[in-house]
């Protein structure tokens, strides 16, 4: 079953470069998350208890906050607050849905359903973007901290294996001729697209000690 809304169309824009640069920086950091899942596996499990979360309810409040025509936070807040673009997130959890089983909406045992790809890949992302907890979202997305940090160990796996041959190989002159193009129309600054040291932006407030 499609968990996805249908209202937004996840078709590529005129950001296409520019968003191939943010899913490459993405990349790039979730290597780090890969890394550390062998550490965590090894902390003592304790006894929890259970909480009657209500999964089905998160999820529509999620998708009424961020993925209908008229959501309460719009484009700009949906940038600021996941770090992309709407249409390069939902193109992500299309794809890890359409290519691994752990991101496709499933029920359980007792005909409970699961969390929706939009859920999963929602919690993976603040994790990434802000640094927070993996049970920091419990209370908006109704999902505990073990499930939390296996949807982000699993959603930086996954891209990476996915997208690592396309944006993870090296570089290409003409792949760097686009990314500065890109990377000038969306932010005004000339050439090196990953040094601000290189883009001769003038600071107001410059430390004394870093002028010129």
């Amino acid at each position: 079953m499609d968990n996805f809304p249908h209202s937004i169309s996840s078709s590529s824009d005129d950001n296409d470069s520019y968003e191939d640069l943010i899913l490459y920086t993405l990349l790039s950091a979730t290597r780090d998350m890969v890394r550390e899942r062998g550490e965590s596996s090894n902390v003592e499990k304790k006894h929890r208890k259970w909480i009657n979360r209500d999964r089905e309810a998160a999820h529509e409040l999620l998708i009424r906050d961020y993925f209908v025509v008229d959501s309460l936070y719009d484009l700009s807040k949906f940038e600021k607050r996941f770090r992309i673009s709407r249409n390069l997130f939902l193109r992500i959890p299309r794809d890890l849905a359409r290519n691994y089983e752990f991101f496709q909406l499933r029920w359980d045992a007792r005909g409970k359903r699961g969390f929706t790809t939009i859920q999963k890949c929602t919690t993976a992302l603040r994790q990434l973007a802000y640094g927070i907890a993996a049970d920091a979202s419990n209370e908006y997305l109704k999902m505990s901290k073990k499930t939390g940090r296996e949807c982000t160990y699993l959603f930086c796996e996954y891209v990476i294996e996915f997208y690592r041959d396309i944006y993870l190989r090296h570089l290409t002159k003409s792949d760097a001729e686009q990314l500065y193009v890109a990377h000038q129309a969306k932010n005004g600054f000339p050439r090196d697209a990953w040094c601000i040291d290189c883009t001769h932006w003038e600071w107001a407030n410059c430390p004394n000690a870093w002028r010129g």
